[in-house]
Protein backbone atom coordinates (compact mmCIF):
# COMPACT_ATOMS: atom_id res chain seq x y z
CA UNK A 1 0.00 0.00 0.00
CA UNK A 2 0.84 3.76 -0.69
CA UNK A 3 -0.62 5.20 2.48
CA UNK A 4 -2.06 3.60 5.87
CA UNK A 5 -4.62 4.65 7.99
CA UNK A 6 -3.39 3.82 11.29
CA UNK A 7 -5.83 4.33 14.22
CA UNK A 8 -4.99 3.91 18.13
CA UNK A 9 -7.66 2.54 20.18
CA UNK A 10 -7.82 2.16 23.60
CA UNK A 11 -11.19 1.97 24.71
CA UNK A 12 -12.94 3.81 21.99
CA UNK A 13 -15.53 1.67 20.70
CA UNK A 14 -17.92 4.39 20.67
CA UNK A 15 -15.80 6.73 18.24
CA UNK A 16 -14.84 3.54 16.32
CA UNK A 17 -19.02 2.99 16.05
CA UNK A 18 -19.40 6.73 14.98
CA UNK A 19 -16.53 7.60 12.59
CA UNK A 20 -15.14 4.80 10.78
CA UNK A 21 -18.24 5.22 8.23
CA UNK A 22 -17.10 8.50 7.46
CA UNK A 23 -13.20 6.96 7.20
CA UNK A 24 -13.87 3.69 4.93
CA UNK A 25 -16.26 6.35 2.49
CA UNK A 26 -13.39 8.73 1.92
CA UNK A 27 -11.09 6.13 1.37
CA UNK A 28 -13.34 3.50 -0.89
CA UNK A 29 -12.01 5.69 -4.32
CA UNK A 30 -8.36 5.46 -2.70
CA UNK A 31 -7.16 1.75 -3.80
CA UNK A 32 -3.46 2.71 -2.94
CA UNK A 33 -4.83 3.28 0.85
CA UNK A 34 -5.99 0.98 3.88
CA UNK A 35 -7.30 1.26 7.22
CA UNK A 36 -5.42 -0.25 10.56
CA UNK A 37 -7.00 -0.22 13.97
CA UNK A 38 -3.88 -1.14 16.65
CA UNK A 39 -5.21 -1.80 20.07
CA UNK A 40 -3.90 -0.74 23.22
CA UNK A 41 -5.35 -4.04 25.26
CA UNK A 42 -8.87 -2.15 25.48
CA UNK A 43 -11.12 -3.40 27.82
CA UNK A 44 -14.23 -2.29 25.97
CA UNK A 45 -15.09 -4.79 23.58
CA UNK A 46 -13.61 -2.43 20.60
CA UNK A 47 -11.88 -5.49 19.40
CA UNK A 48 -14.82 -7.91 19.36
CA UNK A 49 -16.86 -5.06 17.46
CA UNK A 50 -14.06 -4.72 14.80
CA UNK A 51 -14.45 -7.93 14.20
CA UNK A 52 -17.90 -8.35 13.91
CA UNK A 53 -18.80 -5.13 11.82
CA UNK A 54 -15.48 -4.65 10.37
CA UNK A 55 -13.38 -8.00 9.53
CA UNK A 56 -11.72 -6.56 6.56
CA UNK A 57 -10.09 -3.48 8.75
CA UNK A 58 -6.76 -5.01 9.43
CA UNK A 59 -6.18 -5.10 13.21
CA UNK A 60 -3.31 -5.42 16.02
CA UNK A 61 -4.22 -6.40 19.01
CA UNK A 62 -1.39 -5.24 21.70
CA UNK A 63 -0.80 -7.75 25.28
CA UNK A 64 -0.86 -4.07 27.26
CA UNK A 65 -1.08 -0.53 27.06
CA UNK A 66 1.76 1.01 25.20
CA UNK A 67 1.02 4.67 24.96
CA UNK A 68 0.64 6.48 22.37
CA UNK A 69 4.33 6.83 21.15
CA UNK A 70 4.80 2.98 22.07
CA UNK A 71 1.15 2.06 20.53
CA UNK A 72 2.24 3.75 17.46
CA UNK A 73 5.72 2.77 17.21
CA UNK A 74 4.81 -1.28 17.43
CA UNK A 75 2.17 -0.72 15.04
CA UNK A 76 3.89 1.36 12.50
CA UNK A 77 6.84 -1.13 12.08
CA UNK A 78 4.61 -4.14 10.65
CA UNK A 79 3.60 -1.65 8.07
CA UNK A 80 5.17 -1.65 4.80
CA UNK A 81 3.59 1.47 2.71
CA UNK A 82 5.40 4.45 1.67
CA UNK A 83 3.29 6.99 4.24
CA UNK A 84 1.81 6.66 7.55
CA UNK A 85 -1.27 8.64 8.69
CA UNK A 86 -1.72 9.09 12.80
CA UNK A 87 -5.69 9.41 13.10
CA UNK A 88 -7.33 10.03 16.46
CA UNK A 89 -10.19 7.11 17.03
CA UNK A 90 -12.65 10.41 17.87
CA UNK A 91 -12.05 12.14 14.47
CA UNK A 92 -14.40 12.67 11.76
CA UNK A 93 -13.19 13.38 8.15
CA UNK A 94 -14.34 14.61 5.07
CA UNK A 95 -14.51 13.58 1.74
CA UNK A 96 -11.46 13.94 0.14
CA UNK A 97 -9.34 14.78 3.18
CA UNK A 98 -6.88 12.05 2.74
CA UNK A 99 -6.82 12.38 -1.57
CA UNK A 100 -5.09 15.88 -0.85
CA UNK A 101 -3.01 15.47 1.66
CA UNK A 102 -1.75 12.83 -0.43
CA UNK A 103 -1.81 14.27 -3.51
CA UNK A 104 0.48 17.14 -2.31
CA UNK A 105 3.20 15.21 -0.51
CA UNK A 106 3.36 13.31 -3.66
CA UNK A 107 4.39 16.74 -5.23
CA UNK A 108 6.30 17.96 -2.71
CA UNK A 109 9.48 15.32 -1.59
CA UNK A 110 11.13 18.04 0.81
CA UNK A 111 7.59 17.65 3.31
CA UNK A 112 8.26 15.29 5.92
CA UNK A 113 5.24 15.70 7.33
CA UNK A 114 1.79 17.50 7.13
CA UNK A 115 -1.45 17.89 8.98
CA UNK A 116 -4.84 18.67 7.66
CA UNK A 117 -7.26 21.99 9.38
CA UNK A 118 -8.48 20.65 12.49
CA UNK A 119 -11.64 22.14 13.27
CA UNK A 120 -14.06 20.85 15.97
CA UNK A 121 -16.52 18.71 16.57
CA UNK A 122 -18.64 20.56 18.59
CA UNK A 123 -18.30 23.87 17.36
CA UNK A 124 -17.83 22.74 13.88
CA UNK A 125 -17.11 27.02 12.43
CA UNK A 126 -14.36 26.40 15.50
CA UNK A 127 -10.61 25.44 15.61
CA UNK A 128 -10.00 22.64 17.61
CA UNK A 129 -7.08 23.21 20.63
CA UNK A 130 -5.06 19.83 19.46
CA UNK A 131 -3.14 21.37 15.88
CA UNK A 132 -6.17 23.78 14.46
CA UNK A 133 -4.01 25.12 11.41
CA UNK A 134 -0.48 24.22 12.32
CA UNK A 135 1.67 24.48 15.56
CA UNK A 136 4.29 26.30 16.95
CA UNK A 137 6.09 27.16 20.24
CA UNK A 138 7.44 30.35 22.01
CA UNK A 139 11.52 30.39 22.98
CA UNK A 140 10.10 28.55 26.45
CA UNK A 141 8.69 25.81 24.86
CA UNK A 142 4.90 26.41 25.01
CA UNK A 143 3.34 25.31 22.00
CA UNK A 144 0.07 27.28 20.61
CA UNK A 145 -1.51 27.08 17.15
CA UNK A 146 -3.03 29.12 14.07
CA UNK A 147 -6.11 29.33 15.66
CA UNK A 148 -5.23 28.67 19.22
CA UNK A 149 -3.32 29.59 21.96
CA UNK A 150 -3.56 28.03 25.24
CA UNK A 151 -7.40 27.39 25.74
CA UNK A 152 -8.64 30.42 23.31
CA UNK A 153 -10.10 28.99 20.24
CA UNK A 154 -10.84 31.32 17.22
CA UNK A 155 -13.67 31.02 14.86
CA UNK A 156 -12.81 29.45 11.21
CA UNK A 157 -13.68 32.53 9.23
CA UNK A 158 -10.87 31.33 6.45
CA UNK A 159 -7.88 33.42 8.19
CA UNK A 160 -5.65 30.52 8.19
CA UNK A 161 -6.51 28.87 4.82
CA UNK A 162 -2.97 29.21 3.10
CA UNK A 163 -0.82 26.16 2.87
CA UNK A 164 2.28 27.07 5.29
CA UNK A 165 5.13 25.68 6.78
CA UNK A 166 4.66 25.13 10.77
CA UNK A 167 6.55 23.92 13.43
CA UNK A 168 4.69 20.98 14.53
CA UNK A 169 2.07 18.60 12.76
CA UNK A 170 -1.11 17.43 15.29
CA UNK A 171 -1.08 13.60 16.31
CA UNK A 172 -4.26 13.90 16.37
CA UNK A 173 -3.92 13.74 12.14
CA UNK A 174 -0.49 13.09 11.60
CA UNK A 175 0.19 12.76 7.77
CA UNK A 176 3.83 11.34 7.27
CA UNK A 177 6.30 10.22 5.11
CA UNK A 178 7.43 6.01 6.29
CA UNK A 179 11.14 6.71 5.62
CA UNK A 180 11.95 10.26 7.34
CA UNK A 181 9.12 8.21 10.41
CA UNK A 182 12.28 5.75 10.95
CA UNK A 183 15.02 7.39 10.33
CA UNK A 184 14.24 10.11 13.02
CA UNK A 185 13.54 7.25 15.24
CA UNK A 186 10.11 7.57 15.38
CA UNK A 187 7.96 8.08 18.74
CA UNK A 188 10.17 8.54 21.56
CA UNK A 189 8.71 6.05 23.86
CA UNK A 190 9.51 7.57 27.19
CA UNK A 191 6.83 10.51 26.48
CA UNK A 192 4.15 7.62 26.64
CA UNK A 193 1.55 10.12 25.43
CA UNK A 194 1.55 14.39 24.97
CA UNK A 195 4.45 16.12 22.98
CA UNK A 196 5.45 13.58 21.54
CA UNK A 197 4.56 14.85 18.09
CA UNK A 198 6.11 18.17 18.80
CA UNK A 199 9.43 15.84 19.96
CA UNK A 200 9.35 13.81 16.65
CA UNK A 201 8.91 17.11 14.44
CA UNK A 202 11.60 18.92 16.15
CA UNK A 203 13.51 16.12 15.13
CA UNK A 204 12.59 16.52 11.44
CA UNK A 205 13.05 19.79 11.15
CA UNK A 206 16.44 20.54 12.64
CA UNK A 207 17.88 17.46 10.29
CA UNK A 208 16.49 19.37 7.51
CA UNK A 209 12.80 18.28 6.49
CA UNK A 210 9.36 20.68 6.34
CA UNK A 211 6.33 19.90 8.41
CA UNK A 212 3.22 21.91 6.64
CA UNK A 213 -0.36 22.57 7.31
CA UNK A 214 -2.55 22.02 4.18
CA UNK A 215 -6.04 23.61 5.20
CA UNK A 216 -7.30 22.32 1.83
CA UNK A 217 -8.03 18.63 4.02
CA UNK A 218 -10.34 19.29 6.79
CA UNK A 219 -11.30 17.32 9.32
CA UNK A 220 -13.02 17.41 12.68
CA UNK A 221 -11.66 16.42 16.17
CA UNK A 222 -13.86 15.69 19.47
CA UNK A 223 -10.60 15.73 21.75
CA UNK A 224 -10.06 14.95 25.56
CA UNK A 225 -11.12 11.34 24.50
CA UNK A 226 -8.70 10.06 26.59
CA UNK A 227 -7.45 12.45 29.26
CA UNK A 228 -10.09 15.92 29.95
CA UNK A 229 -8.30 19.05 29.25
CA UNK A 230 -7.36 19.71 33.23
CA UNK A 231 -6.71 15.90 34.53
CA UNK A 232 -3.92 15.90 36.88
CA UNK A 233 -1.82 13.05 34.63
CA UNK A 234 -2.75 14.93 30.89
CA UNK A 235 -0.78 18.22 33.26
CA UNK A 236 2.02 15.97 34.98
CA UNK A 237 2.45 14.67 31.02
CA UNK A 238 2.19 17.85 29.78
CA UNK A 239 5.04 19.17 32.30
CA UNK A 240 7.16 16.26 31.84
CA UNK A 241 7.31 15.68 27.95
CA UNK A 242 7.79 19.36 27.02
CA UNK A 243 10.87 19.64 29.78
CA UNK A 244 12.23 16.37 27.98
CA UNK A 245 11.62 17.75 24.90
CA UNK A 246 13.68 20.90 25.42
CA UNK A 247 16.04 19.25 26.60
CA UNK A 248 16.76 16.66 23.54
CA UNK A 249 16.69 19.32 20.97
CA UNK A 250 18.00 22.66 22.47
CA UNK A 251 21.42 23.85 21.31
CA UNK A 252 23.71 23.98 23.91
CA UNK A 253 24.00 27.80 24.16
CA UNK A 254 20.21 28.04 24.67
CA UNK A 255 19.67 24.97 27.40
CA UNK A 256 20.92 26.62 30.68
CA UNK A 257 18.64 30.39 29.64
CA UNK A 258 15.77 28.73 28.76
CA UNK A 259 15.68 26.08 31.65
CA UNK A 260 16.39 29.02 34.41
CA UNK A 261 13.20 31.25 33.17
CA UNK A 262 11.45 27.62 32.86
CA UNK A 263 11.93 26.76 36.63
CA UNK A 264 10.31 30.21 37.55
CA UNK A 265 7.60 29.77 35.38
CA UNK A 266 6.61 26.07 36.03
CA UNK A 267 6.66 27.08 39.54
CA UNK A 268 4.42 30.05 38.81
CA UNK A 269 1.86 27.85 37.33
CA UNK A 270 1.82 25.37 40.32
CA UNK A 271 1.21 28.51 42.37
CA UNK A 272 -1.62 29.25 40.04
CA UNK A 273 -2.78 25.96 40.75
CA UNK A 274 -2.66 26.16 44.81
CA UNK A 275 -4.82 29.30 43.76
CA UNK A 276 -7.53 27.53 42.06
CA UNK A 277 -7.32 24.91 44.36
CA UNK A 278 -6.47 21.77 41.95
CA UNK A 279 -4.17 20.85 44.31
CA UNK A 280 -3.27 17.24 42.49
CA UNK A 281 -2.64 19.34 39.38
CA UNK A 282 -0.07 21.43 41.32
CA UNK A 283 1.41 17.89 42.42
CA UNK A 284 1.25 17.09 38.89
CA UNK A 285 3.50 19.86 38.32
CA UNK A 286 6.14 19.27 41.19
CA UNK A 287 6.25 15.53 40.47
CA UNK A 288 6.51 16.15 36.73
CA UNK A 289 10.01 18.12 37.30
CA UNK A 290 11.35 15.91 39.97
CA UNK A 291 10.93 13.19 36.94
CA UNK A 292 12.20 15.07 34.55
CA UNK A 293 14.90 15.55 36.32
CA UNK A 294 15.42 11.77 37.22
CA UNK A 295 15.14 11.27 33.18
CA UNK A 296 17.40 13.24 32.17
CA UNK A 297 20.19 11.11 32.55
CA UNK A 298 18.64 8.84 30.37
CA UNK A 299 18.20 11.42 27.57
CA UNK A 300 21.75 12.31 27.02
CA UNK A 301 22.59 10.16 24.41
CA UNK A 302 19.40 11.26 22.70
CA UNK A 303 20.88 14.50 23.00
CA UNK A 304 23.56 14.45 21.69
CA UNK A 305 22.35 12.19 18.64
CA UNK A 306 19.92 15.24 17.95
CA UNK A 307 22.65 17.81 17.60
CA UNK A 308 24.88 15.46 15.56
CA UNK A 309 22.32 15.12 13.11
CA UNK A 310 21.78 18.48 13.33
CA UNK A 311 21.67 20.26 9.69
CA UNK A 312 19.82 23.14 10.07
CA UNK A 313 20.87 25.75 11.98
CA UNK A 314 17.79 28.70 12.92
CA UNK A 315 13.86 27.92 12.59
CA UNK A 316 11.54 30.35 11.89
CA UNK A 317 8.32 28.77 13.43
CA UNK A 318 9.82 29.34 16.97
CA UNK A 319 8.52 32.57 18.61
CA UNK A 320 11.36 34.72 20.30
CA UNK A 321 8.61 36.27 22.19
CA UNK A 322 7.34 34.89 25.05
CA UNK A 323 3.73 33.59 24.39
CA UNK A 324 2.89 33.71 28.53
CA UNK A 325 3.79 37.32 28.05
CA UNK A 326 1.98 38.48 24.83
CA UNK A 327 -0.93 36.29 26.07
CA UNK A 328 -1.41 37.38 29.91
CA UNK A 329 0.38 40.77 30.21
CA UNK A 330 -0.30 42.19 26.28
CA UNK A 331 -3.52 40.49 25.82
CA UNK A 332 -3.04 39.34 22.61
CA UNK A 333 -5.40 35.94 22.14
CA UNK A 334 -5.37 35.17 18.34
CA UNK A 335 -2.61 33.81 16.44
CA UNK A 336 -2.38 36.78 14.53
CA UNK A 337 -1.44 39.38 17.36
CA UNK A 338 1.50 37.26 18.68
CA UNK A 339 4.73 39.40 16.93
CA UNK A 340 6.37 37.71 14.02
CA UNK A 341 10.07 38.38 15.28
CA UNK A 342 10.37 34.43 14.46
CA UNK A 343 13.89 33.59 14.37
CA UNK A 344 15.87 31.26 17.61
CA UNK A 345 18.63 29.03 18.03
CA UNK A 346 21.82 28.57 16.65
CA UNK A 347 23.52 24.95 16.18
CA UNK A 348 27.09 24.35 18.02
CA UNK A 349 29.36 22.23 16.50
CA UNK A 350 29.21 18.90 17.69
CA UNK A 351 32.44 18.54 19.95
CA UNK A 352 30.74 21.71 21.82
CA UNK A 353 28.37 19.22 23.15
CA UNK A 354 30.62 16.52 24.60
CA UNK A 355 30.90 18.28 27.96
CA UNK A 356 27.40 17.75 28.52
Amino acid sequence: MSVSVVILNWNGKKYLEEFLPFLLESVSDMPEAEIVVADNASTDDSVAFLKKHYPTIKTDVFDQNYGFAGGYNRALEKIKSEYYVLLNSDVEVTKDWLKVLYNYMQSNPRVAACQPKILSYHRRNYFEHAGAAGGYIDKYGYPYCRGRIFGEIEEDKGQYDDIRDVFWASGACFFIRSEDYWNAGGLDEAFFAHMEEIDLCWRLKSRGRRIVCNPQSVVYHIGGGTLKTEHPRKTYLNFRNNLLMLYKNLPHKSLKKTFDVRFYLDNLAAFHMLLQGKIQNLKAITDARTDFRNMQADFAEKRKENILKSVQSTFQEISQSSLLYEFYIKRRKKFSDIPRNEIIVEFEEPQQEKDE
